[in-house]
């Protein structure tokens, strides 16, 4: 049991209240009131200038990543992808990947995240990183034909090794999801086997779609159809998925999106270091549809912060739309935790209320930079920074506290993961 004793909470409506309390017992919040819980004789946690509210729900990411920040600066995509990244991965080992993992998490937890959805492979180094870390996490192994099948050219197989892990786990901490990497990487058959095998097993998928012009625009040009509608078409959309980037979507695309139920993961950042555009999210918006934030993978960002992810988003998105009212403060709460929560299929997370997961992150406002306060929110998003989060509770565990991860050794990950960088620059 924990009580956060007398501390602001950005509630299920996403407001501020002051001088709440929230119990947690066991894995749920029990109670959010005004009132002091009688006769408590638990752990109390001190509220004064702190700030409670959902964990982030990072939708798109490549965890182990970081592993090859900076390597392919000044790249675009296709070049980046083809010419820096498949070489360098093509390196890795599960154990390498164990270690990029925890790197990767290091950077979310410190950031506000609580879970994450992610596409990678070599699954095995991965999810006994998550399993060690506390998060959440929905993990895939990317499906594709790209460099000879580099992520699994078998559409269904790279997910058992999850499901198998799956069966084995007593809670829902780490869920298995079916990916297909993009249509620029797959043929038509390893799709349309991913895609039946994800709606056979029950599972959640997640792809990259329309990310650039030029594979948007191939792919009009080779298959007659959109990325969109060529996933559609193939089943793939037939099962709930998450869509990186969407950044090129263009007429019927988004009708497609709105009728599947199709998430969205907007990822500015790299969006824009990459120059593939930016993702028409007003449009997405109007017509309802799930839109979450990703970070993408720390090679392509370069990190993983997700506080500066929906910072950046509603900066260049209030820019493009040349309106300063677009995406108000309660909805780049929501798209960035609550969205999220549902395109992963945990409807018990993504806001502090009664019955809902103790995924709760604090902020400290007792910072230059975080004074003074006019609207708590607004402080958190345009003037805060990533190490004013001082506590990440997960699933009712405090994984993250004054600067402190308890659940991973942040020194020894670092070196590991110099040495990593070393011997795989030596081997290329």
């Amino acid at each position: 049991m924990m009580l956060f004793k007398d501390i602001t909470v950005i509630d299920e409506n996403y407001e501020a209240q002051e001088h709440f309390h929230i119990l947690v017992e066991g894995n749920k919040i029990a109670y959010v009131g005004k009132e002091m819980p009688a006769d408590y004789t638990g752990e109390v946690y001190d509220g004064k200038n702190k700030v409670a509210m959902p964990g982030f729900f990072n939708i798109h990411s490549h965890i182990p990543m970081p592993l090859l920040r900076g390597y392919g600066e000044g790249l675009p995509l296709q070049n980046w992808l083809f010419d820096r990244m498949f070489p360098f991965e093509a390196k890795l080992t599960p154990e390498d990947c164990y270690w990029g993992a925890l790197l990767g998490q290091i950077e979310m937890i410190k950031s506000g995240v609580t879970s994450f959805t992610d596409m990678y492979m070599m699954m095995d180094g991965i999810v006994r990183a998550v399993d060690e870390s506390g998060m959440k996490a929905n993990l895939s192994h990317g499906s594709s034909n790209a460099n000879g099948g580099f992520y699994d050219c078998n559409g269904y197989k790279g997910a058992e090794f999850l499901l198998d892990y799956e069966k084995t786990r007593t809670d829902d901490r780490i869920i298995a999801d079916v990916s297909i990497h993009a249509e620029y990487t797959s043929c038509e058959q390893l799709v349309r086997e991913a895609a039946e095998y994800c709606k056979e097993k029950g599972k959640r998928m997640h792809v990259h779609l329309s990310e650039t012009a030029k594979e948007h625009n191939e792919c009009k040009a080779n298959r007659g159809v959109t990325p969109a509608r060529f996933f559609a078409d193939c089943g793939v959309f037939d099962n709930p998925t998450t869509a990186a980037h969407c950044v090129w979507l263009e007429g019927e695309d988004f009708d497609i999106l709105k009728e599947y139920g199709v998430t969205p993961a907007h990822c500015p950042s790299s969006n824009m270091k990459l120059g593939s555009g930016v993702a028409n999210l007003k449009k997405m918006l109007e017509m309802g549809i799930n839109v979450g934030i990703g970070t993408d993978g720390a090679a392509s960002n370069n990190n993983l912060n997700m506080l500066e992810e929906v910072n950046l988003a509603a900066l260049i998105q209030k820019g493009v739309n040349h309106d300063p009212l677009f995406l108000s403060q309660k909805e780049l709460l929501k798209m960035s935790t609550l969205n999220g929560a549902r395109s992963q299929g945990r409807m018990d997370c993504g806001a502090i209320k009664v019955g809902n997961r103790a995924d709760i992150v604090v902020w400290d406002l007792d910072k230059p930079h975080m004074q003074p306060v006019f609207d708590v929110v607004a402080n958190i998003l345009y003037a805060g920074h990533a190490d004013d989060v001082c506590l990440n509770m997960i699933d009712g565990k405090v994984i993250y506290k004054d600067g402190i991860l308890i659940t991973i050794d942040e020194e020894k990950v670092i070196a590991q993961c110099k040495s990593i960088k070393e011997r795989i620059l030596g081997e290329l």
